[in-house]
């Protein structure tokens, strides 16, 4: 299993894979599937471009085949993806998780959660943030599983609001 960072040329396979996302799992993402599908070519480049101005950033997950890695991604289907980023509260968020249905299982999610980790303690937070509707128990427990904790701050979900997501957090080993 590869992961890595998109950049700006990735920005059909971000739009195919989160699109792809949106209707596997509709009421699990704080963005409709038919808002995103309305978006321009041009906003999903821009988002796809994000990472390298700072932004939100978006890994892809890739199981692992023949032939060179450049190769690799001109063909080949993603097995999941996530996203990450800074909010207006200065917290780094989770976002935006989803593998495909026949990669669940594969240790992929936790290489993706390791990515986003990473980066964060890169940048300097000692945290990372993320909203699971606590009703999506496969979901709950996976981050559990990662680190992550429960805590008190409920908020509806942007693309739903009779769900009500619950923040979970992961903090970082201190260091010495």
């Amino acid at each position: 299993m590869r992961i890595r960072l998109i950049t700006e040329e990735d920005w059909p396979t971000l739009k195919a894979i989160r699109l792809a996302a949106l209707l596997d799992a509709p009421t699990a993402f704080g963005v409709s599937h038919a808002s995103a599908a309305a978006q321009s070519d041009a906003q999903w480049r821009e988002r796809a471009a994000a990472a390298g101005r700072g932004g939100t950033a978006f890994w892809l997950a890739f199981d692992d085949v023949a032939g060179s890695a450049d190769a690799a991604h001109a063909t080949q289907e993603p097995a999941g993806m996530i996203g990450a980023g800074v909010d207006g509260g200065g917290r780094y968020n989770l976002i935006g998780m989803w593998l495909r249905p026949e990669r669940r299982g594969s240790g992929a999610a936790a290489r993706l959660v390791d990515a986003v980790k990473a980066r964060a303690v890169a940048l300097g937070h000692a945290r990372v943030v993320l909203d699971v509707a606590p009703e999506n128990a496969r979901a709950a427990r996976f981050y559990a599983n990662q680190g992550f904790t429960f805590l008190d701050e409920w908020e509806p979900l942007a693309s739903h609001p009779h769900i009500r997501v619950r923040k979970m957090a992961w903090l970082a080993p201190a260091t010495a």
